[in-house]
């Protein structure tokens, strides 16, 4: 669903000015190799406040990075979005998630490598994703898994939120892949198939 390289619907910075931006909104300049801030920092500001969101979560989340991933991953799946799917899968892998894990979130009910929490905060993902907002019993579960801890209770919803945003911008801004990047790794398959 995303779209070839080029074919972004706003004009993705060549990596120098990317960088110049980047250094200019307090991004960290290694952002501005990734398509996805070559075309945010077309507005420096909002690049800037985005960054600082997901940076947060991920160098400084008190949810576990392996959820955090599964989780997003999952989003990736539901969406369709190949850029999402294809950029964790490396973050994934890199946090040494393993690739039937990472791949088990395509249908996380019948896999059977999940246990209750990564059930819990999967269930709360595709409930953020199709109605909006967490039920109450899924709510309760990951209440129960993630023991009652409010940050981390709140830094789930949000993750779900943010990239659940960022899958949207993609998809809407029609974000493409970075040159020589495979699409949805490892075997290709997106929800499409």
């Amino acid at each position: 669903m995303t779209a070839p390289i080029g074919q972004a619907r706003v004009p993705r910075l060549p990596v120098d000015e990317a960088k110049a931006a980047a250094d200019e909104a307090a991004v960290p300049d290694y952002m501005a190799e990734l398509s996805i801030f070559q075309v945010l920092l077309n507005h420096p500001t909002l690049a800037r406040a985005l960054n600082d969101l997901l940076a947060t979560m991920l160098w400084h989340g008190a949810l576990d990075p392996r959820l955090r991933e599964l989780v997003i991953m999952r989003i990736g799946w539901l969406t369709g979005c190949d850029y999402e799917w294809t950029q964790h899968w490396r973050v994934a892998s890199g946090l040494g998630v393993s690739p039937d894990d990472m791949l088990g979130v395509r249908d996380w009910r019948g896999y059977d490598g999940f246990g209750p929490t990564e059930r819990a905060v999967l269930a709360a993902t595709d409930e953020v994703v199709q109605d909006g907002a967490v039920s109450a019993e899924s709510w309760a579960a990951c209440s129960r898994e993630l023991r009652g801890d409010t940050t981390v209770l709140i830094e789930l919803v949000t993750a779900i939120g943010a990239w659940r945003m960022v899958a949207s911008i993609l998809h809407s801004l029609q974000v493409p892949l970075e040159e020589g990047v495979s699409s949805w790794p490892p075997d290709g398959r997106s929800p499409d198939d």
